[in-house]
């Protein structure tokens, strides 16, 4: 059981690694509202952590890098150094993992060493999901707030991204991830602990009755039959 969680955890770890990188680097944290009489139809605005793009009629896509960090909003400031944290941890997170499954001989024969190990990924997993989940929550509330916000002009107002809704998804990936290695190390955990488990059946003691094994009779010695009293 313990092999399939193992193998059940590295590849939702993949899986949370291509999802880290492609919402950090997808432009479409945030699209244009098309909402109130002047409505551009010809173009559709996307922004992201590193550039913004400009989507035409024709099937045209533009795009330019941003040309410094500080005209960026404070939410998306925050979001570009969190992901980057965050594909970082996932990364660590699937080598220290790794090398505490059963199948890898980083820690050879030592069984504690590797549930350590084990459990260290696991919480990497955890940390990792808040670096994503943090800034991905940020940005949508910012934008929801915005688009209510009567103050903000109609131009300016913006929709949640396709990046959001996998960011999203791509931390619950990461929490279970975590959940299901935490799990799988504490029930080893408590095996190893229990006294009374030594990996094999115990087999009973023969009976002396029954002649299932040798029985030795305890005789009297023959120099001293009889208790001497001086």
């Amino acid at each position: 059981m313990r092999d399939k969680l193992e193998i059940l955890a590295l590849v939702l770890g993949f899986m949370g690694l291509f999802g880290t990188i492609t919402i950090t680097f997808l432009p479409t944290w945030r699209v244009s509202a098309f909402i109130g009489a002047n409505i551009v139809v010809m173009e559709d605005l996307w922004e992201g952590l590193w550039m913004n793009c400009w989507m035409q009629v024709n099937v045209r896509l533009q795009c330019k890098v941003y040309e410094s960090m500080l005209i960026l909003p404070s939410e998306l400031q925050a979001a570009r150094a969190l992901m980057c944290v965050s594909i970082f941890l996932v990364v660590i997170a699937l080598i220290i993992t790794g090398c505490g499954t059963r199948r890898f001989t980083c820690c050879g024969d030592n069984v504690r060493s590797k549930n350590v190990t084990l459990a260290l990924g696991g919480c990497l997993y955890l940390l990792s999901f808040l670096t994503t989940i943090i800034p991905v929550s940020w940005v949508g509330l910012t934008v929801i707030s915005n688009f209510y916000n009567p103050l903000v002009m109609e131009g300016r107002k913006r929709e949640l991204g396709s990046a959001l809704f996998i960011g999203w998804a791509t931390s619950g990936i990461l929490l279970i991830t975590g959940i299901i290695i935490l799990v799988s190390y504490s029930k080893h955990q408590a095996k190893d602990e229990d006294p009374y488990f030594t990996g094999a059946p115990l087999r009973p003691l023969p009976n002396p009755s029954t002649g299932g094994g040798s029985y030795l009779k305890r005789t009297p010695s023959g120099s001293h039959k009889h208790h001497q009293y001086v």
